[in-house]
């Protein structure tokens, strides 16, 4: 179709992508009455559209189950050994992702006051997109593309049936041995729920596993894995990969020489890449690299009328970033509020058992940066919750300045991901330890091992001798 034969729209606002951050910056644009523009190529179902994150969860708390009946007679509970039917899990998957679908519809969406157009959105130049027989003339665009799961440069693997974070959900029998390729979030959730769905599972990686985070707490992780017979085989090189009849084969090259492992699928966890391509951004004059398009504190692109957010730009790709990043990017949009995000305020999480989350600075990267840290721990052994459940596993980490600020926490253990929320506001509020060491929790709680670890900031001080002085003077006056 011709340029002269488009229909030409004039909006506030266009918001070029579907998915999580998509739909947060429609709706809160629409919200506030301004004309909206919101371009998706293909309105996709749940499971793609959140990247996996909620099928994911579902799968977990099956797998949580069948892991509970196995460990109940601890507890004085009998159980026999838990039964899978994995039809029935796979359908309480698709259910859970049915159950959030309405939220993300086209026909709720439309009904804000949104106007849906389905299609591919290209620039023909810093300020047009064409798509589907439309020029759209935005004041200002927000790219919102997202991000697919990235296949590594393996020989062999392209052509070799996968599965991957999106499309592992489709199987309708529980693997026999299942291949992971990538030891990160993703990889180790899925490699321990399938394992205790009854697969036998191998996690293969070149690098270190949960490299992001702190690798004392990552280690806690590592082990319950290792516990539960999940075979970790990292700072390998994958050589090869290939289907055999029926099975697939990886081949792993070793200090020791080549090694063949064989299985029955292949999940390939590597992280994603983000989706740029197809958007002829350069005709827009929007910076971009292989780990997604570059933004300002602001996030706005080299083309100032064009904002970026989420997995499509460069930086951490996560869901909850990019819906605070929607609120951010219409706030900055149609009131000139400032944007400054504190990427050491976005927690992250892996759903492992123990849980794994994280929020700021990790402890080598805080003495890099502040020198002197103070480093409080307490573990959840000693915590009655923790005693009460079982789940004795694990402990919480803060990592502060000399003067008490919070520079960063970690949690690994029952209830983390919960847990990790109020050290991301103290974190983002600048508060200083004392405030969690004066804060009253409920007994029993997870919650009381974090002021625990906050109260031993200050036992250093009680102990001193000038304290202890001190003490002794005010005896005297009763």
């Amino acid at each position: 179709m011709s340029q002269s034969e488009r229909q030409e729209i004039r909006p506030d606002i266009c918001v070029i992508g579907a998915g999580t951050g998509g739909l947060a910056a429609a709706s809160a644009a629409a919200a506030f009455g301004v004309n909206v523009v919101l371009i998706e190529k293909a309105w996709m179902v749940g499971v793609s559209r959140n990247g996996g994150a909620l099928p994911a969860n579902a799968l977990i708390a099956a797998a949580r189950r069948a892991a509970a009946l196995r460990n109940s007679a601890r507890f004085g509970v009998k159980a026999t050994r838990p039964s899978i039917d994995f039809a029935a899990v796979r359908a309480r998957v698709q259910e859970a992702v049915a159950a959030a679908a309405p939220e993300a519809s086209r026909e709720r969406i439309s009904g804000l006051g949104v106007r849906v157009i389905e299609g591919e959105g290209r620039f023909r130049d810093p300020e047009t997109v064409a798509v589907d027989g439309f020029e759209v003339k935005a004041r200002r665009f927000v790219i919102a593309t997202g991000s697919s799961p990235a296949v590594p440069a393996i020989p062999g693997l392209a052509e070799t049936p996968h599965l991957t974070g999106a499309t592992v959900f489709d199987l309708t029998e529980c693997p026999d041995h299942l291949i992971v390729i990538g030891a990160g979030s993703t990889g180790l959730e899925l490699a321990q729920a399938f394992r205790r769905l009854g697969a036998k599972v191998t996690v293969l990686d070149r690098a270190t596993p949960l490299a992001d985070d702190d690798l004392e707490c990552a280690g806690i992780v590592l082990d319950a894995l290792a516990r539960e017979n999940v075979t970790l085989r990292v700072r390998v090189q994958i050589a090869a990969v290939r289907r055999v009849l029926a099975r697939v084969q990886v081949d792993i090259a070793t200090a020791s020489g080549t090694e063949m492992i064989d299985g029955s699928h292949v999940l390939v966890a590597a992280g994603h890449r983000p989706n740029v391509e197809n958007l002829d951004l350069d005709a827009a004059g929007i910076r971009y690299a292989t780990d997604g398009i570059a933004v300002d504190p602001g996030l706005r692109t080299s083309n100032k009328h064009v904002y970026a957010i989420g997995n499509v730009t460069a930086g951490p790709k996560l869901g909850h970033l990019a819906h605070h990043q929607a609120g951010l990017v219409v706030r900055h949009a149609l009131f000139r509020m400032p944007v400054n995000i504190d990427r050491h305020a976005v927690p992250r999480v892996t759903y492992t058992d123990p849980e794994l989350a994280q929020v700021g600075l990790i402890e080598d990267k805080a003495r890099a940066r502040a020198g002197i840290i103070r480093v409080l721990r307490s573990p959840y052994r000693e915590n009655d919750r923790a005693r009460a459940t079982g789940a004795v596993t694990g402990h919480v980490k803060i990592v502060t300045d000399r003067k008490g600020e919070i520079l960063g926490a970690t949690i690994v253990g029952a209830g983390a991901a919960e847990n990790i929320v109020a050290w991301t506001l103290a974190i983002d509020q600048g508060l200083n330890i004392d405030a969690f060491a004066g804060v009253i929790v409920p007994y029993p709680t997870y919650a009381e091992v974090g002021k625990r670890a906050a109260m031993t900031y200050f036992t250093r001080g009680l102990t001193s001798p000038l304290v202890r002085r001190i003490i002794g003077w005010l005896r005297r006056f009763g």
